[in-house]
């Protein structure tokens, strides 16, 4: 392969390879041993030899993948933190079907469908590119060629192009507001581990994706040119060539290299143009020799460039201490015009001698540098000072006084003068000019002989008494300064000072100049013939293991740039482009940049000058019969879909109707072209949700199979763990329940087995716990028995077991834990006299309970307890708003019409379509008989009686009315056990008439 791991892989996993000679003993087969299930876990061999599986887990855990959504080698720790992360996950829509559709000619979304963020950013920027867009559209293969093609790659290839060209055609005429690109990903997953379960990095995924539509291209290429890669468009497109030429242990070198996407490291570099030089220049000196001759030293040249340049910014690196790949977050800016004439080879001597210029400049700037160090990092000891700042200090210390002086006069007693510093001198030494201010020295002088006497005056001084403490100046200060030596230092200090300030300012100014002359350097007229303008970044927001893919692309009919993000396009600006992509903000930054040449872009204005709406128009018409059919089958499908969106909301309970699968997923509003593939996905994302549920049962089922496991291989260890935690939940599911306890609530096979749920889906859903993702988190025994469950599970056919029926056992299960979370939530609310909230949870857990107890006794909760509830909860909120209404307080009243307009009326007009119960009615006709009670009362007021001549009627007759009653919001318990827990609590509350308290 090449060097190409991934490609090695997909050579060993494309044949079945022969079963390991040596046996694996397996368990002893129970009941169930004539099942599908029975009979995939009784083979003795592996489907995938477990050398092959090893080797692939050793190839992949020994690779860098550094933009995966988890980390390859995943911990326990990790694998608790993968249910918070929110960020590429798949995007629900938006019930309002007016939200799916498209505004004009507004660009469409990409929906992700599963941490396929980077797809969406990748397929935008090249979609936007009306060259690709158009080779892709009209790609064709004459028939001959697509009968004759035999290879895996070039029939994977076709199969790739096709469902491209229908993906570009949907996002050129589709109506809607995103598309989906299911297929065309479906298609991918051999190139990649696994498409659908890790994020993917850009850069790998624009590498195979090019290589596969070179290939594609190259068979129609071969029709007319065999062999002839410079007659490829997409060679032709993406495609340059650059020449390397240099030294090598002191022998040159020269060789042309063809490059895609061209490799920068961002590390050490502000820009752009720093990272491409850094890229073009290259060279080692050998220390070991005196003369520092270069050891290894070469420059590359582009010789050709492609119309699309781009480049890959690599903010990734492995941290060796830590074992693990880290972002690099540094800043790193980028232009919107980049000139490539200074990397051209013919542009070779001219930039050779500019560099050379470049370089004799910077090595005047570090001469510089070092004489600006030497003033501002003054001193011979190990601490150093800027020298302007340490004359500054010594002026300062010279005109300090002490801060206690004794003056004495013949005849008088001793007195204590309080002194200062001379004022101003810090003042005059900040000012601009740096030149001291000039004042009366007669007034100076008095200060500082009051202030300083000279050894004279202080030997006719009197001494303190030795009783008074000695008093401490505040900051340190000459003894003795003479005018004379005041003046003298004075003027000297100042004298250098301003010197060396401006010794400083020349240094710093010259520095300028050269750092202006260097970056001006290739602002040479000639060097400005070759431009090439942004298109698209991609930027990447996150750390190493885990992020989100955006792109933003250059709208030219708009003028402006965009921001696609998965299914939303909007418009954006160049700051924000800044903000998100240049990094040292934030975890968010540029990550691939796609230029294209001038020609190009000159094409796209010149395309584009019409009207915005209406510019994919004249695509569309061009296209082939079979794709303008195909737009127009998605379209009509869309109209269908928003017709029953239609006849869904005119039902009569239009929220009633609760989805078992929207706990655990976000279900696409659209009919894809597969409707199988569509319920398989269902299927699979509720029954992982009720294994995972279900993991720390798994892992201890896992742990007790040790020793199967070292003896006998996975297969054994496998069929014990499933022979033990099927026996333990038989067992549960035949114990008798007690009010406090329900043992549905643990694990949704005895869900299954107490309504005798058919054999198949039983054993295949506890063998989709063992194969359950969240596995991988510990030792190489959970691993391995994980990969050998799933093995097996896809050796299950449709005719072993039935998917619809599955998937609506999982949905009963799912509805239950559903109505049990709304029924314990409406309990432990109501205890607290929250009837509001309590109601609704209790009407909803009643309404969904309804539909499973018509297809048995046990599959939902018990009807009485939340019928009990809610009649309760109903009369003291029918309290509560009749209080309100007739307090004559107009807020207040106006809080109890809402109450029971909002909750009481829906409620009751529910519970009067359903076979009602004696005890309803009589609490129904007590709550219209209290707002009867009301009519013509005297005391009330006559606004009031007219509004309870308004309400009355809906209270009284249901008929008529179009219940509409707001879904309460999503809980979820974490685990069972919590759900078990808060069950028996809630109960035990109820029998002991104590409020609720759950852990």
């Amino acid at each position: 392969a090449n060097g190409d791991l991934m490609e090695a892989v997909t050579f060993l996993t494309e044949e079945h390879a022969q079963e390991p000679t040596q046996d694996t003993a397996a368990a002893e087969p129970s009941a169930w041993e004539g099942s599908a299930v029975g009979k995939q876990l009784s083979q003795k061999g592996s489907t995938i030899p477990i050398v092959l599986e090893n080797l692939c887990e050793m190839v992949f855990h020994s690779t860098v993948c550094i933009f995966c959504d988890r980390p390859q080698e995943a911990h326990s720790a990790e694998n608790k933190n993968r249910s918070k992360r929110k960020r590429c996950e798949v995007w629900g829509e938006n019930p309002k079907q007016n939200d799916w559709r498209r505004v004009g000619d507004w660009p469409v979304g990409m929906k992700n469908i599963g941490n396929t963020c980077w797809f969406s950013a990748v397929i935008q920027s090249l979609f936007q590119l009306p060259e690709f867009r158009r080779l892709v559209l009209g790609y064709s293969l004459p028939q001959n060629v697509l009968e004759s093609c035999r290879s895996h790659t070039g029939k994977r290839n076709i199969a790739f192009m096709q469902e491209l060209q229908c993906l570009f055609a949907l996002m050129l005429g589709t109506r809607r507001k995103f598309v989906d690109p299911s297929a065309a990903l479906e298609l991918l997953r051999d190139a990649f581990r696994s498409a659908e379960e890790q994020q993917q990095d850009v850069s790998e995924f624009t590498h195979k994706l090019l290589d596969w539509l070179e290939d594609a291209f190259q068979l129609a290429v071969n029709v007319k040119s065999p062999g002839d890669k410079s007659e490829n468009p997409m060679v032709q497109l993406f495609y340059g060539t650059f020449l390397t030429e240099g030294v090598h242990e002191g022998n040159t070198f020269s060789k042309i290299e063809t490059f895609g996407q061209y490799p920068l490291q961002v590390n050490g570099y502000r820009n752009l143009n720093e990272c491409l030089e850094g890229a073009m220049v290259e060279g080692e000196m050998d220390e070991a020799t005196a003369s520092q001759a270069v050891k290894y030293g070469q420059e590359r040249w582009f010789t050709k460039l492609p119309p699309v340049l781009t480049f890959e910014l690599s903010r990734f690196e492995f941290n060796q201490s830590l074992g693990q790949p880290e972002k690099i977050h540094t800043k790193l800016e980028f232009p919107q015009t980049i000139y490539m004439d200074r990397y051209l080879y013919c542009s070779k001597e001219l930039i050779q001698m500019k560099r050379e210029e470049i370089k004799r400049l910077k090595e005047k700037i570090g001469i510089l540098q070092q004489k600006l160090e030497r003033y501002m990092k003054y001193g011979s000891g190990p601490a150093r000072f800027p020298l302007p700042d340490m004359l500054q200090y010594v002026l300062e210390f010279i005109t300090t006084k002490p801060a206690v002086v004794v003056s004495s006069t013949p005849g008088s007693q001793t007195t204590l003068l309080q002194s200062h510093a001379e004022p101003h001198v810090l003042d005059v030494l900040s000012q601009p000019d740096g030149v001291l201010e000039r004042k009366d020295t007669r007034t100076e002088d008095a200060v500082f002989f009051s202030a300083n006497p000279s050894p004279q005056q202080k030997s006719s001084m009197p001494l303190q008494p030795s009783g008074s403490p000695a008093e401490v100046p505040e900051h340190p200060a000459p003894h003795v300064v003479s005018e004379e030596e005041l003046s003298l230092v004075r003027t000297c200090l100042q004298r250098w000072r301003n010197e060396i300030e401006q010794d400083v300012q020349d240094l710093k100014e010259s520095i300028a100049r050269i750092n202006l002359s260097i970056e001006q350097m290739y602002c040479d007229p000639l060097l400005q013939q070759v431009p090439y303008h942004l298109h698209a970044v991609l930027v990447h927001e996150g750390q190493a293991n885990a992020g989100h893919y955006w792109a933003y692309i250059y709208d030219q009919p708009r003028k402006s740039w965009l921001k696609y993000n998965d299914i939303s396009v909007t418009e954006s600006s160049w700051e924000e482009l800044e903000r998100d992509s240049f990094g040292g903000l934030k975890n968010a930054s540029a990550y691939c940049l796609m230029y294209i040449s001038d020609k190009v872009s000159r094409f796209l204005a010149d395309k584009d000058d019409g009207p915005e709406v209406g510019q994919f128009q004249n695509e569309v018409e061009a296209l082939p019969p079979e794709l303008r059919h195909y737009i127009q089958e998605d379209n009509w499908r869309l109209e269908q879909e928003a017709e029953e969106w239609e006849e869904e909301q005119s039902c009569k309970i239009p929220q009633m109707e609760p989805s078992p699968a929207s706990e655990s997923q976000d279900l696409s509003s659209e009919s894809g072209p597969d409707q199988s593939s569509v319920c398989e996905q269902s299927v699979r994302s509720l029954s992982s949700e009720h294994a995972m549920i279900a993991k720390e049962q798994t892992a201890k089922a896992i742990a007790n199979t040790a020793d199967a496991y070292e003896k006998n291989g996975v297969e054994a260890a496998l069929c014990e763990a499933f022979h033990e935690e099927y026996s333990r939940l038989y067992l549960l599911a035949k114990e008798t329940p007690t009010p406090q306890n329900d043992a549905r609530l643990q694990h949704v096979l005895i869900y299954f087995l107490q309504n005798n749920a058919p054999q198949q889906v039983v054993e295949r859903t506890l063998l989709e716990q063992f194969a359950d993702k969240n596995l991988s988190y510990d030792e190489s025994r959970s691993i391995s028995i994980m990969k050998v469950a799933r093995a097996k599970l896809r050796e299950i056919g449709p005719d072993d077991v039935d998917m619809e029926e599955y998937k609506r056992w999982h949905e009963d299960y799912s509805l239950f834990r559903k109505v049990s979370v709304y029924l314990l939530t409406g309990l432990e609310l109501y205890q607290n006299r929250k009837y509001q909230e309590s109601l609704t949870y209790l009407v909803y857990a009643y309404q969904s309970n309804t539909k499973l107890l018509l297809k048995g006794t046990n599959r939902g909760v018990n009807e009485s307890l939340i019928a009990l509830y809610r009649r309760k909860c109903l009369l003291k909120l029918n309290e509560v708003a009749a209080s309100l209404f007739v307090s004559c307080e107009e807020a207040r009243v106006a809080e109890g019409i809402s109450i029971l307009n909002e909750l009481i009326i829906p409620c009751m007009h529910l519970m009067n379509n359903f076979e009602i119960s004696k005890e309803d009615l009589d609490a129904i006709e007590v709550m219209r008989n209290h707002w009867c009670s009301y009519l013509g009362r005297e005391d009330m007021d006559a606004k009031l009686q007219m509004k309870l001549g308004e309400l009355l009627p809906r209270l009284l007759d249901c008929s008529t009315e179009v219940i509409v009653l707001k879904e309460p919001p999503k809980i979820r318990p974490n685990s069972p056990y919590d759900l078990c827990s808060r069950f028996a609590a809630v109960m035990e509350s109820i029998h002991g008439a104590s409020t609720v308290t759950v852990k």
